[in-house]
C-alpha cells in the first residue's frame, strides 16, 4: 500500500478546483483546496504539493510563490495559467516552480506530473514489474502506460472508458482492471452490445418478471444481478440501443434498476467498465449518444493504440503465441510481420500466427506459412521507388517532426495530422527523446 500524499489545490475558480480535486482524488492523492494566495501559504505546512493558479486577486500565484520559496523552500510547487506568459515562466522557475502548466490542463499529464515531482514510489510502475496475464505483451511504452494507467484504476471504484480499434485488446485490460480491484472475487460479465436483441435488451441487462411479456414464463435475472459485487464490462458501448441509455445512467448514479415488468427497484452494488471504438463525443453530437450519459462513464479515459502504432509489441505478441506450438520466426517472416500495417490489431495478430503454427512444417515459420495478405505486405519506399527510408522508428519520427513543424508545435493538432491520439503522440516524443 502506497502512501497517500496531499495536495493542495489554490485557484479562485470553483469549477476549476472541483474539475481537479475529482482528478485528483481518482488518482489516489488527498486533496485540499484554497481560492486565494493567503489560503496557499496556510495550506503549506499540510501539504506535500501546491497546485497554485496564477492570476488571482490581491495576491497572484507568482507573488505566493515568492513567499512560499522563503518560507517553505522545499515545498514542490506546480503553477496552473490559462495565459502563458514567457517572463512568468522564467521567473517561476527560477523561485523554484517544479512546473508550469497551461489551462485547459490534461488531467493525465497533471497527475503524471504531480506523481514525479513527488518521486511516489509505486505509482509510476515500470512495464516489466508489471503482472500481466498469460500472453498479454507490453513491451511498447504506450502499451506499458496502458497497464500503468489500468493499475493505477484498480485500485478505486472509478468507471472506466476503454477507447480503441476493435482488436486492440479491451477486453483483456478490463479483466486485468477486474482482476486486480477489491470486487476481484466478484464476477466479471461481459455484454457485448453488438449482440444484444433490440426488443430484448432490457431484459438481458436488468432481468424481468415472470409475464413480462409473451414468452416470458419464468423470473429472469439480468446481468447486473448476475455481477453483483463484481464488475459489468460492456463492449462496444456505441451500440446500446438509445432507449437503455437512461436506465444505464441511473444504474451507474444510484445503484438501482427495475426489471422489466417490476413494480420496485432492486440494487447490484457493480463496477462498470466500458469500452468502445468509436467517438463518442462524435456519437453525442449527432444525438445518437446522451452527454450526460457520456461524461458519467468518461471518468477515468485509456486510450488503446493500434498494434500498427506500438511495433516493438509485434514480435513479442507473434512470439508469445508460437511458443506453445514450439515454433519461432524466421528473420525473413519477423520482416513481414513488421512491415505489416496490422488492421486488425491484436486480434489478427493471434490468429494469423496461430494458422502459421499449423501450416510451418519445421520449427521455423517461414513467410510462406504467412496469410496472404502478410505475404503481399512491402515495406514503405522513397517516391517513384525505392530502397526503405531507415526502419520504422526512424520514418515515424520523421513525420513527426514533419507535422510539429507544420502545426508550430501544437501537440494536438500535430496527433491529429498524424491520425494518433495526443497521448500516443506525447508517448512517442518521449520514446524518440524529442
Amino acid at each position: 500500500m502506497r502512501t497517500q500524499h496531499t495536495v493542495a489545490i489554490i485557484d479562485d475558480e470553483a469549477a476549476q478546483r472541483a474539475l481537479l480535486e475529482n482528478a485528483l482524488q481518482r488518482a489516489g492523492y488527498a486533496t485540499l483546496t484554497g481560492e486565494t494566495g493567503e489560503d496557499a501559504l496556510r495550506h503549506a505546512d499540510t501539504c506535500d504539493l501546491i497546485l497554485l493558479d496564477v492570476r488571482m486577486p490581491v495576491m497572484t500565484g507568482l507573488e505566493a510563490l515568492e513567499r512560499l520559496s522563503r518560507t517553505h523552500a522545499g515545498l514542490p510547487v506546480i503553477l496552473l495559467t490559462a495565459f502563458i506568459d514567457v517572463r512568468d515562466a522564467v521567473n517561476a522557475i527560477k523561485q523554484g516552480a517544479v512546473d508550469y502548466l497551461e489551462k485547459p490542463v490534461d488531467l493525465d499529464e497533471l497527475v503524471v506530473a504531480i506523481d514525479e515531482a513527488l518521486g511516489a514510489p509505486g505509482r509510476a510502475i515500470a512495464a516489466n514489474e508489471l503482472v500481466l496475464p498469460d500472453g498479454v505483451v507490453a513491451e511498447s511504452e504506450a502499451m506499458g502506460d496502458v497497464f500503468r494507467q489500468a493499475a493505477r484504476v484498480a485500485e478505486t471504484e472509478a468507471a472506466v472508458l476503454l477507447l480503441g480499434e476493435s482488436g486492440v485488446g479491451k477486453e483483456v485490460v478490463a479483466r486485468f482492471i477486474h482482476d486486480n480491484s477489491a470486487r476481484a472475487e466478484g464476477a466479471l460479465v461481459v455484454v457485448d452490445c453488438t449482440t444484444l436483441p433490440r426488443d430484448l435488451a432490457e431484459s438481458v441487462l436488468f432481468g424481468h418478471e415472470q409475464g413480462a411479456f409473451t414468452g416470458a414464463d419464468s423470473r429472469h435475472e439480468g446481468r447486473f444481478t448476475e455481477a453483483d459485487g463484481g464488475t459489468v464490462f460492456l463492449d462496444e458501448l456505441g451500440e446500446l440501443p438509445p432507449a437503455l441509455q437512461p436506465k444505464l445512467l441511473r444504474v451507474l448514479e444510484a445503484g438501482t434498476f427495475r426489471p422489466v415488468g417490476g413494480t420496485r427497484d432492486l440494487h447490484a452494488s457493480v463496477r462498470v467498465i466500458a469500452a468502445t471504438n468509436r467517438r463518442l463525443e462524435e456519437e453525442v453530437a449527432a444525438g445518437r449518444f446522451r452527454e450526460d450519459l457520456f461524461y458519467r462513464l468518461n471518468v477515468f479515459p485509456i486510450e488503446i493504440p493500434p498494434l500498427r502504432e506500438r511495433s516493438d509489441d509485434i514480435l513479442p505478441l507473434a512470439e508469445s503465441v508460437l511458443r506453445p506450438h514450439h515454433k519461432r520466426l524466421a528473420p525473413a517472416a519477423q520482416r513481414q510481420l513488421l512491415t505489416y500495417d496490422w488492421p486488425g490489431n491484436v486480434r489478427e495478430m493471434r490468429n494469423a500466427m496461430e494458422r502459421a503454427a499449423i501450416l510451418a512444417t519445421g520449427d521455423l515459420v517461414l513467410p510462406a506459412d504467412l496469410p496472404p495478405a502478410l505475404q503481399q505486405a512491402r515495406p514503405a519506399t522513397k517516391r517513384g521507388g525505392g530502397v526503405l527510408v531507415g526502419d520504422m522508428k526512424e520514418i515515424q519520427r520523421q513525420a513527426i517532426l514533419e507535422a510539429l513543424e507544420k502545426t508550430g508545435g501544437n501537440k494536438s493538432h500535430a496527433a491529429e495530422l498524424l491520425g494518433i491520439s495526443r497521448r500516443n503522440l506525447i508517448y512517442k516524443l518521449r520514446a524518440y527523446g524529442m
